[in-house]
């Protein structure tokens, strides 16, 4: 999969106001995808919750945002949609209505690169409707069968502590030319994880989300 490098920062993600967009209309089933930090966050329970836990007690529901993207979503722009959802997020990547899956790499890149610009006054409009209502800084992508690209994605700092022999991996990977720095070689160990334990992950994620429905039914304190 190609994923063409545009610049980050750029203004394709809200909060900020631009003319407001044209008509909405329905969209083939989105697929809300937990994010990195375990899935859509929210008010899940009272109390200090759990230590080291993805949830975040002042944030709003997200758990309908797939929902609220496809009715919001104006028509035309997506055969299909994938939102992804984590405490500081919300990722929505579309595929590209009207184009054919087998498009050729150059071309998906240039068809995705004129679809940012001619839809970036609307998508600003969108995102930042949709972080009043959702408290998360909005991302935007699109994609042509196996072309992908990231318009805008928050790379969020994240403090950790390691030990020698962790510090030796990440070195390592450095070494060798995996990684150009720690902080890269522990996003790739990241992503490897995920990749090969992603039905663990989702058995875990939904643990995590009953036990802060149990939490939400407790008394107030």
């Amino acid at each position: 999969m190609r994923i063409p490098s545009f610049t980050p920062g750029s203004p394709d993600a809200g909060p900020r106001r631009g003319p407001r967009g044209a008509g909405f209309g329905p969209h083939r089933g989105p697929r809300v995808r937990p994010g990195p930090g375990g899935g859509p966050g929210g008010r899940r329970g009272r109390g200090p919750g759990r230590p080291g836990g993805w949830q975040q007690g002042d944030l709003p529901d997200a758990d309908d945002a797939a929902q609220w993207f496809a009715g919001r979503l104006p028509d035309g722009w997506f055969d299909d949609v994938d939102v992804t959802v984590d405490r500081e997020e919300i990722t929505v990547i579309g595929s590209l209505s009207g184009v054919e899956p087998g498009t050729e790499a150059a071309e998906a890149e240039g068809r995705i690169g004129r679809f940012r610009a001619e839809t970036r006054e609307q998508r600003m409009v969108v995102a930042d409707e949709a972080q009043a209502r959702y408290g998360r800084t909005v991302s935007w992508g699109a994609r042509v069968g196996e072309t992908t690209a990231l318009f805008t994605h928050l790379a969020v700092p994240v403090m950790t502590r390691l030990r020698q022999p962790e510090r030796t991996v990440l070195d390592t990977l450095v070494d060798a030319g995996v990684a150009r720095s720690r902080s890269d070689a522990l996003g790739w160990c990241v992503r490897l994880v995920g990749d090969h334990a992603e039905a663990w992950l989702g058995e875990l994620r939904e643990a995590m989300t009953e036990v802060d429905k149990v939490r939400a039914k407790g008394p107030e304190l």
